[in-house]
């Protein structure tokens, strides 16, 4: 039976490096393409911070799947709806934000994956099964194989659950949200200190022993990103639109201004 697969889940279980492009301006589904083209792996739809609504979001996961491009979105909250309804919608991965302990990874887990593995609730015809009409064990089964459950960890207190945290049944990827995480260690913005290293090493391990991928969020200077892939990060948000076009425009516009006229 075909289903769309999940290219990241893929390039995670070859061994490779998995790149994604957060998703902060765009509102147009021509994002999914333009991501593809970049040579991204996943596109991170946002919705735990700015105004993104479900709707929007949904018509971008389901242009990503025509584009080749896995879509993943991170969702405001632990509540099953929010991971539902965009699953139903066509998303093959699920961000949990804020996620501390391993009961509260075991909730989201449960919530992304249909019975045996979890508790989601069947819905119609998939979009990630071309809309066919697909007996309901194999749907179940097949779309459970194409999900992508990532949990983050953003405070101390996470990072002391790691191993417990990785250890969960139904969790692809252990996230670390990087600013968060410094903020609430009292450390804003300072991605070399001693004690984020330590937080980085802790999860890789716990990965390694469990069989999960590690990923990072929120480093993006060049040196440390290689750093922390050099270390066995897999799963990487790369930047964001924004940051992206900024970067782009900020260079264009200093040189239109050093241009002497």
């Amino acid at each position: 039976m075909d289903i769309v697969p999940n290219h990241t889940k893929r390039r995670l279980a070859s061994g490779g490096i998995a790149l994604g492009m957060g998703m902060r301006q765009a509102r147009t589904v021509d994002i999914a393409t333009i991501a593809k083209t970049c040579d991204f792996d996943w596109l991170f739809i946002d919705m735990e911070h700015g105004s993104l609504d479900v709707e929007t979001a949904a018509q971008i996961a389901f242009a990503s799947l025509a584009a080749g491009i896995t879509p993943i979105v991170r969702v405001p909250g632990h509540e099953h709806y929010h991971a539902s309804r965009l699953l139903d919608a066509g998303a093959q991965g699920i961000v949990a934000p804020h996620v501390d302990t391993p009961e509260e990874a075991q909730r989201i887990a449960r919530a992304c994956r249909y019975p045996p593995l979890g508790h989601r609730s069947v819905a119609g015809a998939q979009p990630q099964l071309g809309f066919r009409s697909v007996p309901v064990g194999e749907a179940t089964r097949l779309v459970n194989e194409e999900t992508l459950v990532v949990v983050m960890l953003e405070t101390p207190k996470a990072i002391a659950n790691a191993d417990a945290i990785a250890a969960v049944q139904g969790v692809d990827v252990v996230l670390i949200g990087t600013n968060d995480l410094c903020a609430e260690m009292g450390i804003p913005g300072k991605f070399t200190e001693p004690g984020v290293e330590d937080a980085y090493q802790k999860v890789i391990a716990a990965c390694r022993k469990h069989g999960k991928f590690p990923g990072m969020g929120g480093v993006y200077e060049p040196k440390l990103m290689e750093k922390y892939i050099g270390f066995g990060m897999r799963f990487i948000l790369s930047g964001s639109d924004l940051s992206f076009m900024m970067a782009g425009a900020r260079e264009r516009a200093g040189f239109l201004r050093s241009v002497k006229i």
